[in-house]
């Protein structure tokens, strides 16, 4: 049985952000036909200068994007529907279900215990999470927005994405969902 495919992408910061902790952030995201997402966020910058969550009990948990978060919206095609996850260095997680573009929002039951690790240097912080997805499992294809949020020890927050719309930051936007898994 061959591995699923990885694709890796920069991830671009919104246009209101600083570049003077964080230089470079890059997403790799891999499927497997068993529904199975495998993400890893590469970050490199002045970790020091980042405000991480210390480490808790794995387990899900709301309001993370609220601080440094990375983040993946899937969308099984076709429709509407899409999934929102999202993965904490703390070590907690979240998924979510839309019916459509920010509509419809409940806790997607079908998302497996997400695992996820974490390795901290001086200037660089990588992120790994895998979570079985039973929605995904012989869907083909999806489409995939990969985001970040990212807080600066001041309390500033700065949004990274794969495509940004024109305007504020918006993960949830259909311009986001750039690649095809």
């Amino acid at each position: 049985m061959s591995s699923p495919r990885a694709h890796a992408l920069a991830l671009a910061p919104h246009p209101s952000a600083s570049r003077d902790v964080v230089r470079a952030l890059e997403a790799r995201v891999a499927r497997a036909a068993d529904g199975t997402l495998t993400l890893t966020y590469a970050l490199e910058g002045d970790v020091s200068r980042l405000r991480l969550p210390p480490p808790g009990p794995p387990g899900r948990a709301d309001g993370l994007w609220r601080h440094t978060c990375f983040e993946a919206f899937v969308a099984p095609q076709p429709g509407t529907r899409y999934l929102e996850l999202n993965f904490s260095p703390s070590g907690q997680w979240a998924s979510y279900a839309f019916e459509a573009y920010r509509e419809g929002m409940a806790v997607a039951e079908d998302a497996e215990d997400a695992v996820i690790t974490v390795r901290r240097a001086e200037s660089a912080l990588t992120v790994g999470a895998s979570v079985r997805l039973s929605r995904l499992r012989g869907v083909a294809p999806a489409r995939v927005a990969l985001a970040a949020v990212l807080e600066e020890s001041g309390g500033r927050l700065s949004y990274w994405a794969l495509e940004h719309p024109p305007g504020a930051p918006d993960f949830h936007h259909p311009c986001g969902f750039a690649l095809q898994i």
